[in-house]
């Protein structure tokens, strides 16, 4: 029996997963999938211009395992470009992961899948309530959302 997969950690999920050739019909159109871990994977070293060691440290696996989701999510990209292909961004195996300070203590610390319970995050130094993302996502506390919040059944 195959040991189950490793979730990967992912900081970064897409508005827009749907990507097709201009003028020609979606009936017409094979897709590539490409994974959220993928696009995570091509987002870190190719975007914010991560070395591999950081980008497999940031998505919680190995090196090697980084080196193959990146070789997997660039042989998919360029067969999408190359052939007329549309890419659809979905599934995997992963959590988000975000860093979190504490705005009384200063506390900072990687939280995992905090767009579930949001509210009840507290920092663990401390036990406040009033935290703020860390990265580019934008900033919240547990009484105010703003720009960049998870949530977007508001």
């Amino acid at each position: 029996m195959p040991r189950p997969p490793k979730w990967r950690r992912v900081q970064f999920l897409p508005e827009i997963t749907y990507f097709k050739p201009a003028g020609v019909p979606l009936k017409q159109l094979d897709e590539v999938k490409l994974t959220i871990e993928e696009l995570e994977a091509i987002r870190l070293k190719d975007l914010e211009e991560l070395e591999q060691e950081e980008c497999a440290e940031k998505m919680g696996i190995s090196r090697p395992t980084f080196f193959r989701i990146i070789n997997s999510a660039r042989s998919k990209i360029a067969d999408a470009l190359v052939n007329g292909k549309a890419i659809r961004i979905e599934g995997g195996n992963f959590k988000i992961s975000q860093l979190v300070r504490c705005l009384k203590c200063g506390n900072v610390w990687q939280e995992i899948s905090i767009d579930d319970k949001k509210e009840d995050i507290k920092c663990p130094s401390c036990n406040n309530k009033e935290l703020i993302l860390d990265d580019n996502y934008g900033r919240w506390c547990h009484r105010h959302r703003r720009r960049g919040d998870f949530d977007k059944s508001d």
